[in-house]
């Protein structure tokens, strides 16, 4: 019975031991090695956790330029990220490592105030750090995200890019005749004569072509500044065409053809550093679970149309190179 006793004595002093020396050396990499390593928590998930010398840090524009789609655990992270893009662009204004941006670019555009506000906080980023912003365009670079890249001190493409589009659209659906067609009626009660634009007018077409002249007018002010070019010079190009990489290049609108590859070697070399940071995307388990969810959920032929006409068609002034289909 004693020597029971002496064993399991043993053995409770020996757990006893092991747990606090693990508690210790649980703190202390907490402290010392998982900011290091993990980093800061940024919208949607992401994770900033830069390298703790010199580096390039890529911002990566994929997708519709919008309003933020991931918002935490259980959304999965799709396209562009507006939240996160910010935050992650406002800490490497912080990181004194940090010695530049690569914008990459691969996006037909989006909404005036996202695609604004993006192209804002670039400039924001040259301004406080003095460090140079390149910009690579790869599928598309078009409307918006040509816009975005005028913050770009130098702007590459790749030889099979669609770029230009500058222009603005405001779009919407006039569903009076499926509404006739469904034996629905629709009415409004209004404050004022263009309260309702379901059944646009003259006038209020008038009013909103206005309001898209005016972002137009402030587009071709931000590319005539981005490539050192008079108004007149892009408002003979910005009619809302596309071109492609060669036709950009001889025209202006960028500097070099490249591949990603070599560009990113040249501005590794011109900075002098071969470390290029990429912010991490989150894996969460459950949010890829909830999302395929989501997706077997039945949806509603209802359903369907009103997220097309959300997407495609939401009346929202918008930098967007519209794509055939």
């Amino acid at each position: 019975m004693k020597k029971k006793q002496t064993v399991g004595l043993v053995i409770a002093v020996v757990l006893f031991i092991v747990t606090g020396a693990a508690s210790v050396l649980t703190n202390t990499v907490s402290k010392n090695i998982l900011p290091r390593e993990i980093g800061t928590k940024l919208a949607g998930d992401f994770m900033f956790s830069a390298p703790t010398g010199p580096y390039i840090a890529v911002v990566e524009v994929t997708g519709t330029i919008q309003e933020q789609t991931a918002s935490g655990a259980f959304d999965m992270a799709e396209g562009y990220q507006h939240t996160t893009t910010l935050e992650y662009i406002d800490k490497l204004m912080k990181d004194g490592n940090n010695q530049g941006i690569l914008l990459y670019v691969d996006s037909p555009g989006g909404t005036v105030y996202e695609s604004e506000e993006l192209y804002m906080k670039l400039l924001a980023y040259k301004e406080q750090t003095s460090r140079p912003v390149w910009g690579y365009m790869a599928h598309y670079a078009a409307s918006g995200g040509y816009m975005i890249s005028m913050a770009c001190d130098k702007v590459f493409a790749n030889a099979n890019t669609t770029t230009g589009s500058i222009g603005v659209i405001m779009s919407g659906f006039d569903l009076t005749g499926l509404y006739e067609k469904l034996g629905i009626k629709y009415f409004s009660i209004t404050s004022g004569e263009f309260k309702d634009s379901t059944q646009m007018t003259d006038e209020q077409i008038a009013i909103y072509q206005d309001q898209v002249d005016e972002y137009y007018t402030k587009f071709v002010k931000i590319v005539a500044k981005g490539r050192n070019m008079s108004e007149d010079a892009v408002k003979a190009l910005a009619d809302g065409r596309t071109y492609t990489a060669y036709q950009a290049l001889e025209k202006g609108l960028v500097d070099q053809i490249l591949s990603y590859d070599d560009m990113r070697r040249m501005m590794c070399s011109a900075l002098g550093t071969e470390t290029v940071y990429q912010l991490e995307s989150p894996s969460d388990i459950l949010s890829s679970l909830f999302a395929e969810i989501r997706e077997l959920v039945p949806r509603s032929e209802a359903q369907i149309l009103t997220e097309a006409a959300d997407q495609l068609e939401s009346g929202v002034p918008m930098y967007y190179a519209e794509q055939l289909r």
